[in-house]
C-alpha cells in the first residue's frame, strides 16, 4: 500500500475555540500516540488529509520539525452535517510489526440472476504487516445459487494475513425469490361514473 506524506504544525493552544481556529485556517486538528510515546498535538492541512484518508488504512508519515513519524489513522471525527474534518486520532506504527485493521469487502462475478444479493458484511478485520495492509478484498460469487451464502473464510487472503473475524461470520446472501415476486400487478380496475340521463317527460 502506498505511503502519502503530510507536513504538520506542533499545537500550542488547546480547547474549542483554537479548533475552531485552526479548522477556518484550513487545519485539522490532530493527535499521534502509541508506542509508549507522549501524545503530539498537531494540526495537518485538511485538503491534503482529506484526499489521503479517501483511501481505507492508509498510512501517513507526518512530517513536524523536522522529525517524521509513520502513523494510520486511529479515529476520524467528521461534521455531522458538512462532513468536514473535525479531528483525527494517529497511532505511531514500526515497520515491519502486526497490526489489526477492518479491510472492505468488494464482491464480482456471475452468480444466480434468480436470486436476490444480500450484503451481510461490507468489511472483514484482519491482521498484517503495518506496511501491507490491502486496500480492500475481493470475493468471488462466480457460481454461487440462491439459497446459499459466503462467509468470512470464503475470501482469498494474501500471504502473510491473518484472519481476525469469525470465519462463519457471513458476506454475503443470496436469498431465494420468492414467487411473488414474479407474478403480474393485478390489473386496477377503471372505475366509471355512471352518465346521468334525463327522463323524458310525457307530454
Amino acid at each position: 500500500m502506498a505511503e502519502i506524506i503530510i507536513n504538520g504544525v506542533s499545537r500550542t493552544e488547546f480547547g474549542k475555540g483554537a479548533s475552531r481556529r485552526a479548522r477556518r485556517d484550513g487545519m485539522v486538528p490532530a493527535v499521534i500516540y502509541g508506542h509508549g510515546a507522549k501524545p503530539s498535538h498537531i494540526n495537518l492541512p485538511a485538503r491534503e488529509l482529506g484526499t489521503a484518508l479517501k483511501q481505507a488504512n492508509v498510512l501517513l508519515d507526518i512530517v513536524v520539525d523536522g522529525k517524521t513519524e509513520l502513523t494510520l489513522p486511529k479515529s476520524v471525527v467528521r461534521d455531522a452535517i458538512k462532513g468536514t474534518l473535525e479531528h483525527v486520532d494517529l497511532v505511531i506504527v514500526r515497520r515491519g510489526e502486526r497490526v489489526t485493521v477492518s479491510v472492505p469487502v468488494h464482491t464480482s462475478g456471475e452468480f444466480d440472476r434468480d436470486g436476490i444479493l444480500e450484503h451481510m458484511s461490507t468489511v472483514v478485520e484482519i491482521e498484517t504487516e503495518a506496511t501491507a495492509i490491502p486496500n480492500f478484498f475481493e470475493l468471488d460469487l462466480t457460481g454461487m445459487v440462491a439459497g446459499t451464502s459466503l462467509y468470512a473464510e470464503d475470501i482469498k487472503l494474501p500471504a502473510g494475513v491473518t484472519l481476525i473475524s469469525d470465519p462463519k461470520m457471513p458476506i454475503v446472501h443470496l436469498s431465494v425469490r420468492s414467487s411473488h415476486d414474479d407474478l403480474p400487478e393485478a390489473p386496477v380496475a377503471e372505475v366509471v361514473a355512471p352518465v346521468a340521463t334525463e327522463e323524458k317527460k310525457e307530454a
